[in-house]
């Protein structure tokens, strides 16, 4: 499963692992509270309704849209985006809980989400692709330039697996999630693949030297990374120049307690040490 399904809304409803739930209230400075946004969406007249999984197979050259969430307000902080999921990942993350993303299947027909899309401008503030892995997606350019017409805004989240695919689309996005797996010990228990570290890093090479806003996050548990370890990658990132760093711990289930807590000191210095953090 790509990087940027650790933190974002799951597709149909299902919530994603180590992230509240669509339309929950987002985190301190993460921009407007939700509920102004839920107003926002009440006082404009009803729009068509989002389309549904297909019954038929798609032709195999149909983009794999695996999933759809029509609003939320936490996949882009301080935006109300619709999430398109690309279904299709290359790792298997151990704690990957959209498992079902990460097989490529189009069980949606892209110009119906393009034709729902249409119905929400003037409503929504941006695009988020999202996965699975959206850059596993051949179509991808064309799908961002779809909804760049559109007059939205495009953000993507991913795990950093194809730095050559990121770096085609990086001049048309307007940020980024990116998921940091672990430091160099840990990259490649977490992805199941090896050398996994090698392509998120000349991703994060591009977004530090000519891409657009971005958060780097990671989906963390002591049991995979400690607290030491921890705050040892993040003041490499800092170092790098990454300015936004969210820790999002991770939970058995989704919608489960957290097991372990990131202690309040880490915490206090992963404030000081980035202009935003967040502890989701």
């Amino acid at each position: 499963m790509n990087a940027a399904s650790s933190s974002n809304t799951a597709p149909e409803g299902a919530t994603p692992r180590g992230a509240p739930a669509t339309g929950a209230p987002q985190p301190a400075g993460a921009g407007a509270p939700a509920c102004q946004d839920v107003r926002r969406l009440a006082d404009r007249p009803a729009y068509a309704a989002p389309p549904q999984p297909v019954i038929q197979p798609l032709p195999r050259h149909s983009p794999a849209v695996g999933g759809l969430v029509p609003f939320s307000t936490v996949d882009w902080p301080g935006q109300l985006a619709a999430v398109v999921f690309i279904a299709g990942c290359p790792w298997r993350c151990h704690y990957c809980h959209n498992t079902e993303l990460q097989t490529r299947a189009a069980r949606y027909d892209w110009h119906e989400v393009r034709a729902f899309l249409e119905t929400r401008k003037g409503l929504l503030d941006a695009v988020v692709f999202s996965g699975g892995e959206p850059l596993s997606e051949p179509r991808l350019p064309s799908m961002i330039r779809d909804v760049r017409r559109m007059g939205y805004r495009v953000g993507l989240h991913t795990a950093g697996i194809y730095p050559l695919r990121l770096a085609d689309v990086l001049r048309h996005l307007d940020w980024v999630g990116m998921d940091i797996k672990a430091d160099a010990k840990g990259y490649d228990d977490i992805t199941g693949r090896r050398d996994s570290q090698r392509p998120a890093l000349a991703c994060l090479t591009q977004l530090l030297s000519a891409g657009p806003d971005f958060e780097c996050r990671i989906t963390w548990h002591p049991d995979w990374l400690d607290e030491a370890r921890l705050l040892a990658l993040a003041r490499e990132l800092a170092r790098r120049g990454v300015q936004r760093f969210a820790v999002q711990a991770a939970r058995s289930a989704p919608g489960t307690p957290v097991g372990r807590a990131l202690s309040a000191q880490a915490q206090a210095e992963l404030r000081h040490s980035f202009q935003e953090f967040a502890y989701r």
